[in-house]
């Protein structure tokens, strides 16, 4: 391996194992989203320079190849704005560390440094299942079986904390807090921040029936939900819960249309924030209870909602008789040609 490239790896290897989790304190998925960023950047530059691994190495790099990973990570991957810039924000990160160890490298950061980020104009519409749906996903499991009972817990706790797939995976034993007054559950979110969540008695019923059967020993320290291989509990994947959730939305799916055709995990959370909200939590608390840091990240996913939840409040608050409601208001335009052009800017 040449020199250059030996430093690039090198450089690589620091950031992920050592700078990210050991000086930032940045938590497992940041710098498993950080290696994924640099995996497709390294991907991008064999590809398109011909390059063999280990061939690549800074010299690569320019605020043109860079920003054509960038439009590449669009077209080609078909990714979203907020994943590239999630992507560009991890590269300009990782440049910032190699000019750290190398100046001569810097000129190379601060270029980087200068693209902005894309601005997202796409309508974001989330995708929301009914209470009624619910109910139908929720009958599904079998939870006279081992694994019914614990995939029908695992829905019943993802539903009610609004907590993302893999905040649950992540929770011990000791996170429940069921013998409190009001019982809740320790979440913790993107940057290791923790949110106390509040669950219902039902959920702690749940709970109890769950503990009993996977955890009798009462260890605190065990993973809540867990698989069994070669006799061995380990911590279980977010494959293992989108395949059973997508499972059970197909069968529910074939017995009410109400049911989302395609369902996963992420929905629940969506589900769960939406009828809160319909049901008279105000935003910010429900933007507090979802963990998002900024109200504008939740504004921007339940904008469409809070329209239609003030075209239904002024429904019920328009009485029958208002004169909006008579047809005596009607305007005769179908034979009016000139107002048919102006209506169409054709005049």
């Amino acid at each position: 391996m040449e020199h250059n490239a030996l430093f690039f790896y090198r450089t690589v290897r620091d950031f992920l194992s050592v700078y990210l989790p050991k000086q930032r304190g940045a938590s497992p998925n940041t710098v498993k989203s950080y290696r994924e960023a640099l995996n497709l950047l390294v991907e991008y530059i064999r590809n398109t320079e011909d390059k063999a691994l280990e061939a690549v190495s800074f010299q690569c790099l320019s605020v043109e190849s860079i920003s054509a990973f960038l439009q590449w990570l669009e077209t080609e991957r078909n990714c979203g704005v907020t994943t590239r810039n999630q992507r560009m924000s991890a590269v300009k990160s990782f440049l910032k560390y190699a000019a750290g160890k190398d100046k001569s490298l810097m000129a190379l950061y601060l270029d980087t440094d200068a693209i902005p980020k894309k601005k997202d104009t796409k309508v974001h519409k989330i995708e929301f299942f009914s209470e009624s749906a619910l109910e139908t996903i929720l009958a599904q499991p079998d939870k006279r079986k081992k694994n019914g009972q614990r995939d029908l817990f695992f829905l019943i706790l993802m539903y009610d904390t609004g907590a993302r797939a893999q905040e649950i995976l992540d929770l011990q034993v000791g996170d429940m807090k069921v013998d409190e007054s009001n019982p809740y559950v320790i979440i913790t979110g993107k940057g290791g921040k923790t949110r106390l969540v509040p669950i219902m008695e039902k959920t702690c019923r749940h709970f109890e029936a769950y503990r009993r059967r996977f955890h009798p020993s009462g260890n605190l320290d065990e993973y809540l939900f867990y698989v069994d291989r070669k006799g061995a509990r380990t911590k279980m994947s977010i494959d293992n819960v989108e395949k059973f959730v997508a499972r059970y939305g197909r069968k529910a799916y074939e017995q009410s249309h109400e049911v989302p055709e395609h369902l996963y995990p992420h929905m629940w959370r969506h589900s769960r924030s939406m009828h809160l909200y319909r049901n008279g939590m105000p935003l910010p608390l429900v933007a507090e209870w979802l963990g998002h840091t900024r109200m504008d990240t939740t504004r921007k996913f339940y904008a469409n909602a809070d329209t239609t939840m003030k075209k239904e409040a002024i429904n019920k608050a328009t009485s029958d008789i208002n004169p909006l409601y008579s047809n005596e208001y009607d305007i005769e335009w179908e034979d009016d040609e000139e107002l048919l052009k102006r209506l169409y800017c054709l005049k």
